[in-house]
């Protein structure tokens, strides 16, 4: 397969359309990025890069870091993450309130908001050194020692971020959350201004794609079990309110950020990543998913 001849192919085919979406307004900081961008970039299983376009220009890779804080939550404590959040697709907005109160505090799954604030509250153990775990594991998992927090945008998302004092409010009612609400919207606004490039966000997540081994930075990651049922959840939750469609479309596991970018696994084979800042009405990047699509479609690849 000639990866290369493909992201050329998608590149060429991508620039020639109109509606690019919608940059997202309500995070300040992500409100000037420019809609014309894209980048996109596959490591393989071999240890091989491609990439095309703004490939290897930093954005923020937003509800994406949601990836590599339920990776450290599934380290430390295995099945009993599922105790505190569920495994079941939303079918709501990523930043909904509204399965809270019915469902006792639980949220439906770890990718959105309200179960990724449980997430991170698993994880974190005072705020300064999750902050640096958290980046430090990044950096490991991509290779790139420039991979950082943006904090421009950890601080336009804490200025602006009043749902989410309310989701972790609410749930901290329902003595879901160990730490002080306050404490884990911290450590949640930067994770969420994680900034890299879609290469080093295809090396960064290439160990989903070989069983838990990251042949990148050489070290088992996670499980095979439990890197199989990461992606499962991945598969039917990683796209906000739009999993149906991003199965129907692409048919691979994969998770999207409101900075545009998207990461979806070809089990056994490779990462890839896109980004695009327009969006879509469902928060995911509508150039990345249209080059996600013509990737399995030129590749005939998915997982089905």
């Amino acid at each position: 397969m000639n990866y290369q001849e493909v992201l050329n192919r998608i590149h060429q085919e991508v620039q020639q359309k109109k509606n690019r979406g919608k940059v997202a307004t309500y995070i300040p900081a992500l409100a000037e990025a420019d809609i014309q961008k894209f980048g996109m970039a596959i490591h393989t299983i071999d240890g091989e890069d491609y990439q095309v376009g703004d490939a290897e220009e930093f954005f923020s890779i937003q509800s994406i870091a949601k990836v590599f804080t339920l990776t450290k939550a599934i380290q430390q404590h295995d099945e009993k993450v599922w105790k505190r959040v569920g495994k079941e697709p939303s079918g709501t907005a990523f930043n909904s309130l509204v399965q809270l109160e019915v469902e006792q505090g639980i949220p439906r799954n770890p990718f959105m908001n309200a179960g990724a604030l449980v997430i991170t509250d698993m994880i974190t153990k005072g705020t300064g050194k999750m902050k640096k775990d958290l980046i430090a594991f990044v950096r490991n998992l991509s290779g790139n020692n420039q991979v950082s927090y943006d904090f421009e945008v950890a601080h336009s998302e804490e200025e602006t971020g009043y749902r989410n004092v309310a989701l972790a409010n609410f749930i901290k009612s329902f003595d879901n959350l160990t730490n002080e609400p306050k404490t884990v919207l911290d450590v949640y606004y930067h994770q969420s201004a994680i900034q890299m490039s879609c290469l080093d966000l295809s090396r960064a997540c290439i160990f989903l794609a070989n069983k838990g081994q990251s042949p990148f930075c050489k070290e088992q990651i996670l499980t095979p079990r439990q890197t199989k049922r990461m992606n499962s959840i991945l598969l039917t939750s990683g796209m906000y309110d739009a999993v149906g469609d991003f199965a129907y479309r692409v048919g691979l596991p994969g998770k999207s950020g409101v900075g545009g970018g998207i990461v979806a696994i070809i089990p056994g084979k490779l990462a890839v990543s896109v980004w695009s800042p327009g969006l879509n009405a469902s928060g995911n990047s509508q150039i990345g998913l249209k080059a996600l699509e013509l990737f399995t479609t030129y590749t005939g690849i998915s997982v089905f």
